[in-house]
């Protein structure tokens, strides 16, 4: 997030496997293999929703926590930014059998030109947010038990 790198691999299917193989890439890649913490926000995805994904995350990674984000909230993860620009500048009008190939070429081509993004959303617009979606959404009513910073 804050060198704009992206590692990124082409799996056949999602599930359990596919992520843990690229959380496995990514931990394994510096600053991350030797973090003292590592938090990775996740969507909500059946590959790594609930409790049996952070403990697979935490059995290989005891220094990777995931945070699951809310629902409806891709516009949290910086991943869901990526991802559209992918989708308009190298997904779009591709055929299936050269949209491997276009996806790493293009990540190469965005590593040597990226910048961070200048994301303004703070930890007090995120607690704001939470406060008044739990007028509307009774899991989000007591947010935060604490206070997120």
């Amino acid at each position: 997030m804050h060198r704009a790198r992206v590692l990124g691999s082409i799996a056949e299917k999602t599930g359990i496997a596919p992520f843990m193989a690229l959380a496995a890439q990514v931990m394994g890649t510096e600053p991350y293999a030797s973090a003292r913490r590592v938090f990775r926000g996740v969507d909500n995805g059946s590959s790594h929703t609930g409790a049996p994904s952070t403990a697979r995350m935490n059995a290989a990674w005891p220094n990777a926590t995931l945070v699951h984000l809310p629902v409806h909230a891709s516009w949290l993860s910086q991943v869901e930014i990526y991802f559209s620009i992918v989708q308009r500048q190298a997904i779009d009008g591709a055929d299936l059998e050269v949209l491997a190939d276009r996806l790493m070429a293009f990540q190469s081509r965005y590593n040597t030109m990226a910048e961070p993004f200048d994301w303004k959303y703070t930890r007090h617009d995120l607690n704001g947010y939470l406060h008044r979606l739990g007028a509307h959404e009774p899991m989000f009513a007591a947010w935060p038990p604490t206070s997120l910073g």
